[in-house]
């Protein structure tokens, strides 16, 4: 328990006014399938994660929400001023405790960071507000605690304040301690998402080898398995097992172990070997079906971790701490009820182990339900 505390840890998502979604606070486990009727607002859900989370890693405003209209409430009006906007935030697990993060977004006339407010341990960390409309920042208030309670500065709109304050807060008082431990808490657990939707179409074809990080739509799997199951690196030998094992238990056909080959061209692609002779045709992996293609690219995932997936990576933070957040939107598309049964059993054991947390979305969550560890958010009516 305490080393799961330890790893800072999204426990709750809340869309107080984004889309569809209004005054919603959704609890989060180690594996949550958020599920419900098309237009229900599954996909919706983790694009504000998402948006969180490039939010955490600097990232612009304008590139994090290029339609932000689009995320404005249904039938929001307008203020005297001609504003709109939404609202977003999270709450943050670790050794802190829980760190609340709410973020107020204006998308009409501008986009801009209009409010901000962290909190922890009972007291207002930083609050952020738009003081002067013509220029292109928020005055921002940190909890203090010295000989001025508060400090104030000006930050950025286009920002997420709590992202910058580590290079804002010295940590000379006791106040700025806390104020630096609970952004720090919540950065990092922003950082550390993956998000992953396996693209079939682009996973068909011969790739280059190298050692790239996995990619969202996984067309750099061969180069990724080549890299994963290179016999010299420590801990080999058991990835190699699981990944043979989610294999035969999601591919048709006999499957021996997955495995890699190079071309001539010097290429790589990935291979189903079919036993342990030799004697019967390995299978190209660019022969198989859509579903046990996005099969395959998502049990890699879950298989091997932050090393291996494209990302902010924080190699700041030492790799007892570190945790790893897979989003998979359409976590069950293409997959028959056998795969989806398998990928959620190999999922909820994966995030037993507390090394990764998922978030996603299913069409049909009847194979989840009452599995253990795995929390199902229904957002039908």
């Amino acid at each position: 328990m305490e080393a799961t505390r330890a790893r800072p840890t999204i426990t709750e998502l809340r869309l107080s006014a984004f889309t569809s979604h209004r005054g919603a606070a959704f609890p989060l486990s180690p594996m949550t399938l958020f599920t419900g009727a098309s237009g229900s607002g599954k996909s919706t859900a983790l694009r504000a994660y998402e948006s969180l989370a490039r939010l955490g890693a600097g990232t612009p405003l304008a590139d994090v929400f290029p339609d932000p209209v689009a995320c404005v409430p249904e039938r929001a009006v307008p203020d005297a001023q001609g504003r709109r906007g939404f609202r977003i935030g999270c709450t943050v697990d670790g050794p802190v405790g829980p760190v609340r993060l709410d973020l107020a977004v204006q998308a009409e006339p501008e986009l801009r960071i209009v409010g901000e407010r962290l909190t922890g341990r009972g007291q207002t960390l930083l609050t952020t507000a738009l003081r002067d409309p013509g220029r292109p920042t928020v005055q921002a208030a940190w909890h203090t605690a010295g000989a001025v309670p508060v400090t104030r500065a000006p930050l950025p709109d286009d920002r997420l304040g709590t992202a910058l304050l580590p290079l804002r807060v010295g940590g000379r008082t006791e106040g700025e301690s806390l104020v630096l431990a609970a952004a720090e808490q919540t950065v990092l657990a922003l950082r550390s998402v993956f998000v992953c939707d396996p693209q079939p179409q682009l996973m068909r074809y011969p790739v280059a080898a190298g050692q790239g990080r996995l990619r969202r739509g996984c067309e750099n799997l061969a180069a990724v398995l080549d890299r994963t199951l290179d016999r010299s690196r420590d801990g080999c030998a058991r990835r190699r097992a699981r990944l043979a094992a989610a294999a035969r238990a999601g591919c048709a056909g006999p499957v021996t172990e997955l495995a890699v080959e190079q071309l001539a061209d010097g290429t790589v692609r990935a291979l189903l070997a079919r036993d342990a002779s030799g004697t019967r045709a390995a299978t190209p992996v660019g022969r198989l079906g859509e579903g046990e293609l996005r099969y395959l690219a998502l049990a890699l995932v879950l298989l091997t971790g932050p090393g291996v997936l494209a990302g902010d990576q924080t190699p700041e933070v030492p790799p007892g701490l570190r945790s790893l957040t897979v989003l998979a939107d359409g976590f069950d598309r293409s997959l028959d009820r056998r795969q989806a049964r398998e990928l959620l059993s190999l999922a909820s054991a994966v995030c037993a182990e507390g090394r990764i947390t998922l978030v996603g979305a299913v069409g049909d969550a009847s194979c989840a339900r009452g599995a253990a560890g795995v929390t199902v958010v229904d957002l039908d009516p």
